[in-house]
């Protein structure tokens, strides 16, 4: 096996601290944030009714995991994010190699794909509730809305741009359109697919929070409504935290899950 040298055991060291220093620092800001707002509100800076505390969040926290079955609405919450990405990604991956195979289809659907990417997501949701009903369907299309069009846009910018000399070289051996599409072009997109799957992570857990606000009867967008209208601003504060827990370890598993990749290739 070769060895390394001195200078790239030395740039490796450097790495590692580098990285030691950034993973600290994000920490260290998180704790003074934290007693920041804890001495704020015992200090009366703000008024911890309002604005809660850290304390009163541990507290409510261990309290809504007896009473209000928080595992429940967690678990609700995720199960619809997971589910609307899922069937972001299988409907992306349809509609974008349907386009890429038809490229008058394309034409002619990019301006209502461009129109439905920009159009706000929120206003869907009514309509869907008076379609489908107050309903986990209506939570999930919401889910799936927020982030489908923009994926296929993106992916298939990436399809059309793929490597025009790989694609040469498969028709000049006699490859076919399945060829490829399978030896070349989904290969070449699957590092621009990661990229945009870390980013429709956060937008399914958007949209589902969206359509929880309207249609559910539970999951965490149902506790900050609710929260919000009996003044339980503790329930607000805390699901909105542990929203934020949600989105950094999805992001966190699609990023490690680009990162395998990456190093395998």
């Amino acid at each position: 096996m070769h060895e390394l040298s001195a200078a790239q055991i030395a740039y490796i060291n450097r790495e590692k601290r580098k990285n030691v220093r950034i993973f600290v620092s994000r920490i260290l800001i998180l704790i003074l944030f934290f007693t920041f707002w804890e001495l704020s509100a015992d200090t009366g800076l703000i008024d911890s009714f309002i604005f809660s505390s850290p304390h009163r969040l541990i507290q409510c926290f261990f309290s809504m995991l007896k009473q209000q079955d928080l595992l429940f609405h967690i678990g609700i919450t995720l199960f619809e994010t997971l589910l609307s990405f899922l069937l972001v990604i299988f409907f992306t991956l349809l509609i974008t190699i349907l386009l890429w195979r038809s490229k008058n289809a394309a034409k002619i659907l990019e301006p209502y794909l461009v129109v439905l990417n920009s159009l706000p997501k929120s206003a869907l949701a009514p309509l869907l509730i008076v379609w489908l009903g107050a309903n986990y369907k209506t939570i999930i299309l919401t889910g799936m809305s927020v982030a489908i069009f923009g994926s296929v846009l993106s992916l298939y910018t990436g399809f059309v741009h793929t490597d025009p000399e790989k694609i040469k070289l498969v028709r000049t051996l006699g490859g076919n359109r399945a060829h490829i599409l399978f030896k070349v072009v989904l290969p070449y997109n699957i590092p621009g697919l990661l990229g945009i799957l870390k980013v429709n992570i956060g937008l399914c857990l958007v949209g589902v929070i969206i359509g929880e606000f309207i249609a559910a009867k539970c999951g965490l967008g149902y506790l900050i409504i609710y929260g919000s209208q009996v003044f339980k601003l503790d329930w607000v504060i805390l699901s909105i935290l542990i929203l934020c827990v949600i989105a950094t370890a999805l992001y966190g598993a699609i990023g490690g899950i680009e990162k395998f990749y990456l190093k395998r290739r």
